[in-house]
């Protein structure tokens, strides 16, 4: 095996879509078809099906998903959150990171063959939409070297009309899972004026889709995408991925006619698997960053081997100790601490989640503001309260001193805590303590706030007092 491991190793050196000179090379695949293909069209359906119908699924009258970072307004199935659950986004964000390497230990980059975004439309939509027009990867070539006809003119006319009126389709969703589908509805029913910004923001997104899928392409995995850059740390030789079997493809060589050769492999080096792969990579050379587990080349390879009569499987999804010493062990040292990690952040997660308080208050010390003595003897401080209501319902909540029988709170404005929906509220109080209730220059207050009978929140802060009484 060490000569196949010498085999044109300049592949290490350079980019499938770069030549030595720095210039792009256009990547033509070959049209994918078989088993793998057929099993991904399924999984693209259920996926885009989600993805252009999430906007308009609802729950209790919320949206499914909404990511407003322009009003700091977050809902997930259904539930809202708030700047105020940030460590909970930041939790959750570290879970996931989790067990995306994981994943990517155990199985590669399945999400990017199979799941990503940027791999489906590119793919299962922008390029079918070339192959039904322009033909498969050769007479895509032969057009495009060829001279303006008016067929070219026409066929490329038509596939980028329809490429840009996708484009205005995910713009719109990505828009909808940004602002709401009824903001949405408002900025295309109105004039670009009324909502100006909206309406930038589609055009932007309009354009960018655009030009990713029908200029940059391939591009956007292989340069951009930060996790191709992380799989190169996260693989290890007992990594599920599309893999090569060079033990029984090797030494590779040209199959003719009634030729029997016991010296040589399975591969007939027809180089269909590279022509087919949409990154432009020969995955005989091994994993490369540029691979994303798509399984074109997998089709590619089996259809080959079933016309010349030898068994399927020469590239398929496998590790290299399984290929090389047929050995499978999927639960590594390495694998069960990434999966004792997960659990316990999962744990936490939901823990957290399940005892996420539906009103939050945080009460803060008015600034510039000293302790005052009033007419009774008690000393008293100003405060300032603000209420988040996380429900999608009206409340009334009171507000209490824990621990404090002396203590009085009086109300600058309305004395009724009352909330609106999804809102915040403030709210501006004195309190008053008795001097013997108080420990030093700060002594430590504890409120609850209270909601149907029930204590839902107990912010903390501190109360200031003279130094000696």
């Amino acid at each position: 095996m060490e000569n196949f491991y010498a085999y044109d190793e300049e592949f290490r050196d350079s980019l499938a879509t770069v030549d030595e000179r720095g210039k792009r090379i256009w990547i033509y695949p070959k049209k994918p078809k078989g088993k793998y293909t057929h099993a991904r069209i399924l999984v693209t359906v259920l996926l885009l099906g989600l993805l252009f119908s999430g906007p308009f699924i609802k729950i209790g009258g919320q949206p499914l998903l909404l990511f407003n970072i322009f009003e700091r307004k977050f809902v997930i199935f259904g539930v809202a959150f708030w700047p105020q659950d940030f460590y909970l986004f930041g939790l959750a964000m570290i879970t996931l990171f989790v067990f995306i390497i994981l994943f990517t230990v155990v199985f590669g980059r399945v999400w990017c063959g199979w799941a990503c975004p940027q791999t489906i439309f590119m793919e299962m939509v922008f390029r079918r939409i070339e192959y039904w027009l322009e033909g498969d990867a050769s007479q895509q070539r032969k057009l495009n070297e060829g001279p303006w006809t008016r067929e070219k003119i026409v066929k490329k006319t038509v596939k980028h009309v329809i490429f840009l009126l996708i484009s205005i389709l995910i713009a719109h969703t990505l828009m909808a899972y940004l602002v709401g589908i009824d903001q949405v509805i408002n900025i295309v029913t109105s004039s670009p004026f009324a909502h100006w910004g909206g309406f930038i923001a589609t055009v932007f997104f309009t354009i960018l889709f655009y030009w990713v899928f029908s200029s940059f392409r391939e591009q956007a995995c292989v340069a951009v995408c930060p996790y191709g850059r992380l799989q190169g740390v996260l693989l290890n030789k007992d990594s599920m991925a599309v893999s090569y079997d060079f033990v029984r493809g090797e030494p590779r060589g040209k199959l003719h006619k009634g030729e029997v050769d016991n010296n040589k492999g399975d591969c007939i080096d027809c180089k269909l698997c590279v022509h087919a792969c949409p990154t432009g990579i020969d995955i005989r050379n091994g994993t490369q960053l540029e691979c994303i587990n798509c399984t074109a080349c997998m089709d590619a390879c089996d259809e080959v081997m079933t016309k010349i009569g030898k068994p399927t499987g020469l590239i398929r999804i496998s590790s290299y100790n399984n290929i090389a010493e047929g050995k499978t062990a999927v639960f590594t040292t390495r694998v069960i601490a990434y999966i004792v990690v997960l659990t316990a952040l999962v744990g936490v997660v939901t823990t957290l989640m399940l005892n996420r308080s539906d009103i939050d208050a945080t009460v803060l010390r008015v600034p510039g503001q000293l302790y005052q003595k009033t007419e009774d003897g008690k000393i008293q401080n100003l405060f300032n309260v603000l209420f988040v209501n996380k429900t999608f319902e009206p409340a009334e909540v009171e507000i209490k001193i824990k621990g404090h029988p002396g203590a009085e709170i009086v109300f600058v404005g309305e004395e009724k805590i009352k909330l609106a929906a999804n809102s915040t509220k403030e709210h501006i109080m004195f309190v008053k303590l008795p001097p013997e209730e108080l420990t030093g220059a700060k002594t430590p207050i504890e409120f609850e706030i209270i909601k149907d009978g029930k204590v839902i929140d107990t912010p903390a802060t501190n109360f200031l007092g003279p130094f000696s009484f």
